[in-house]
């Protein structure tokens, strides 16, 4: 990615007041090398093989796994509980990059699909080992917007182009029923659709994508014009670009402008990330 300057933010008012998408801003961004896909499961396979590393759900012994992914991979013997608040994560015990419904499934078969079940703390440790970095939140967006300014989506403003799916989110009736016409109940490849305008894969849905800086809804109103990094404190990190599970009815946050946060020892099977570095 060269230099350059780039409008942040919800041009059309749409996001939630309280993921600070607001207001508009100029970010002035150094040259950044930014990944083309998210981290696949054979690339997270390669870092666990040469460093024997354990992720945050390997430890905890569980992790989130969508109710229909469970039902269809025949792992509800493992599930431990519902997510309290959200009834369409169960926790299912032994879910994890390596088994992503559960014991009995693998992420073997899916070695191009983006690597889930990844904290903050997992991503931050594959970066260390690629010699890279997860990208701040304003790389990111830049990134994901292809040269676009004030789109909703990487291809521009329409949900739909051309009345065929542009990305891998949720239809049908959430939580429910997934009629699955984008093809994918869960992940898809990463090299799924078309890229963006900087040739970069699936910025929107598939995989929420983590990001270097802490989250503050209010920091779009304070943060510096060049290379903001995010706030210095704040218990929660920035995950951008939504995933197989966002629908309208409940999330929108596909769009590029929008924002989301969690731990970052948070785990679940539509949580990934790419990387990034200096140039």
């Amino acid at each position: 990615m060269p230099a350059g300057t780039f409008a942040m933010g919800d041009a059309f008012g749409e996001g939630y007041a309280g993921d600070g998408e607001r207001p508009v801003h100029d970010v002035t961004l150094p040259a950044y090398l930014v990944d083309a896909t998210t981290v696949t499961n054979a690339a997270f396979s390669a870092f666990v093989k040469a460093t024997g590393y354990r992720t945050t759900a390997e430890q905890a012994g569980s992790s989130a796994v969508l109710h229909l992914a469970v039902e269809r991979a025949g792992t509800r013997q493992h599930v431990v509980r519902e997510v309290p608040g959200t009834p369409w994560w169960w926790e299912v015990r032994g879910a994890s990059w390596r088994a992503p419904e559960g014991p009995g499934s693998t992420s073997a078969t899916r070695a191009n699909h983006p690597v889930v079940h990844v904290s903050h703390h997992d991503a931050e440790a594959y970066c260390s080992w690629a010699g890279k970095r997860l990208p701040s939140e304003a790389e990111w967006e830049r990134a994901a917007r292809g040269g676009l300014t004030g789109a909703r989506f990487p291809w521009g403003d329409e949900r739909e182009p051309g009345g065929r799916w542009a990305m891998n989110i949720w239809q049908g009736t959430f939580p429910t029923r997934n009629t699955e016409d984008d093809g994918h109940l869960t992940t898809a490849p990463v090299k799924s659709y078309r890229p963006n305008g900087f040739g970069l894969w699936q910025v929107a849905g598939n995989v929420w994508e983590w990001c270097a800086d802490r989250f503050d809804p209010t920091y779009y109103e304070r943060s510096p014009a060049l290379d903001p990094r995010g706030p210095a404190t704040g218990d929660l990190r920035v995950m951008r670009g939504g995933s197989y599970l966002c629908d309208d009815s409940y999330c929108d946050r596909y769009r590029l402008a929008a924002r989301s946060a969690t731990t970052p020892d948070s785990s679940a099977a539509n949580l990934g990330f790419r990387c990034a570095n200096d140039a």
